[in-house]
């Protein structure tokens, strides 16, 4: 029995009990993880409910913290839980979880109880989740205990702002390699996840930049774009990427864009595009490109396409890139690396911040990757995704020519576009019937929110509006979270539902 002290005091803030059974098929991660989970989708843990911290619950459980951490980061990627600084984990507000109003409760299906009618299903289709069942538990632990034995006093000491140089070292070559990024460590700068890193672009760049986005677009960036006072022209996507046509319609100064694999709809930009974007940035001065290259390292189809910022002779591309998605949504670290002028501009008026990121950790990520456990890890997950990948397309198969498939080969979920007529709300409901979760692509396309959002370019901005309203039903489907057999029954089951 856990002893009585303040791990056990502190379990007091969650009004469940956790029993972890060893000899389980499943990780004591995915038991945790998969425990607070079910809490929240019955209701028995309500929206902003504080979670105990990863310290006092692994004391509690009496496993390690990194086990506490990733079943955390698990839960914070799909949407259930929330981190906010510096005051600990808490159960995401119900508007910001995918869900069916109360007249589409599922049959048999728990909900929250709210008077929003809000409702989780069995079969999760989440395109955020991923698969830590092979994560390198035992390496990444034998690594954390060789270098605390080691360590020193400049291990616990501040460190450089940029972070430490043998890891911008690491990830510069990692970059130059993978991805064909042309820059130097000094060019790199080290934060804890593409928030920080977002919101220091808004100390860089300065206030009231005039920012373009693609519509649908990655929502959180949406956001913390606009918490930062930005005005936001919402370009329209189509079969090749952003419309470079209708930004030259703006008075954009900057473009946030990601070329490889837009997110949400699964497009890959062709080289024509992306001169196009690149002529557009160099036609005026101080017009600069953000090129989010969250997902890159899974493509299952040719050779990795390069990025943005490898054909970019002209400094306009601000390259970003994260480990939460090719290791784990816990290890929050991510990596930006500034074009020479905006480097300038940082070490001027953003030189004091410190890094945002432990040395430790730091230390822990740059070993991982130079030892070689980061490629032979990052192999094994691509074979494991392709194989999810090729069952998924399999298995959709049957569903053409009712619907249209697109986005596969690369990431980690598709696209399917309806073909009758459907609405997204109609084909979302039927699919919950059916304890199946699937996603609505009007969920990530923005609308305009006042008068500074449309303007300059009004005309375009209500076309993205026409285009949520009055285009097909796009469903999309994850699969990275998911087991074969989840797959499988959960494909199986919208089958029933849609054909």
């Amino acid at each position: 029995m856990p002893p009585r002290n303040k791990a056990v005091e502190s379990m007091k803030e969650l009004p469940v009990h956790i029993q972890l059974h060893p000899e389980n098929d499943k990780t004591l991660y995915e038991q945790i993880y998969e425990q607070i989970r079910d809490e929240i989708r019955s209701g028995n843990l309500l929206r902003d409910e504080k979670l105990p911290s990863a310290r006092f619950l692994s004391e509690y459980l009496q496993v390690s913290r990194t086990t506490v951490d990733m079943a955390y980061g698990q839960l914070v990627s799909e949407g259930y839980v929330e981190a906010r600084a510096r005051k600990g984990y808490f159960v995401s507000a119900y508007e910001e979880l995918y869900a069916i109003g109360a007249s589409a409760a599922p049959r048999e299906e728990k909900t929250t109880g709210g008077s929003d009618g809000r409702s989780f299903a069995r079969y999760d289709f989440s395109p955020t989740a991923i698969d830590m069942r092979y994560f390198p538990y035992a390496t990444w632990k034998k690594i954390t205990k060789n270098i605390l034995v080691d360590a020193n006093s400049k291990m616990f000491s501040l460190g450089e702002p940029q972070g430490d140089l043998a890891l911008r070292t690491t990830i510069c070559r990692y970059l130059h390699g993978s991805r064909g990024v042309n820059c130097e460590p000094g060019q790199i700068i080290i934060g804890a996840g593409n928030d920080y890193l977002l919101l220091l672009l808004e100390k860089i760049l300065g206030r009231r930049i005039h920012v373009a986005m693609e519509n649908p677009t990655y929502t959180r960036a949406y956001r913390i774009f606009r918490s930062c006072g930005y005005p936001v022209s919402l370009i329209p996507v189509d079969e090749n990427g952003m419309r470079v046509d209708c930004l030259s319609r703006t008075d954009a100064r900057v473009a946030y864009v990601m070329p490889s694999h837009q997110y949400p709809t699964g497009v890959s930009m062709p080289i024509g595009r992306r001169m196009d974007l690149l002529n557009w940035a160099s036609g005026q001065p101080d017009r600069y490109l953000i090129e989010d290259d969250y997902d890159s390292e899974f493509r299952y189809k040719g050779k990795p396409l390069p990025s943005l910022q490898a054909s970019d002779s002209g400094g306009r591309v601000v390259y970003i890139g994260t480990f939460s998605k090719a290791i784990a949504p816990a290890i929050r670290i991510s990596y930006m690396v500034l074009p020479y002028p905006l480097l300038e501009r940082y070490r001027s008026e953003c030189g004091f911040y410190s890094c945002t990121v432990s040395r430790i950790d730091q230390t822990i990520l740059n070993e991982f990757i130079q030892d070689g456990y980061f490629e032979r890890y990052l192999n094994k997950m691509r074979k494991q995704y392709k194989e999810k990948h090729d069952l998924v397309l399999n298995m959709l198969r049957p569903f053409e020519p009712d619907f249209r498939i697109s986005g596969s080969n690369a990431g980690l979920h598709v696209v399917l576009t309806d073909q009758r007529g459907r609405t997204e709300e109609e084909l979302a409901r039927m699919a919950l019937e059916r304890d199946v979760r699937v996603y609505r692509m009007q969920d990530f396309r923005m609308e305009v929110s006042d008068e500074s959002e449309q303007a300059p370019d009004r005309q375009q901005d209500r076309a993205g509006d026409k285009e949520k309203t009055d285009g097909p039903a796009m469903m999309i489907l994850g699969y990275g979270g998911l087991t074969a057999d989840k797959i499988t029954e959960g494909i199986g089951l919208i089958r029933q539902a849609w054909m």
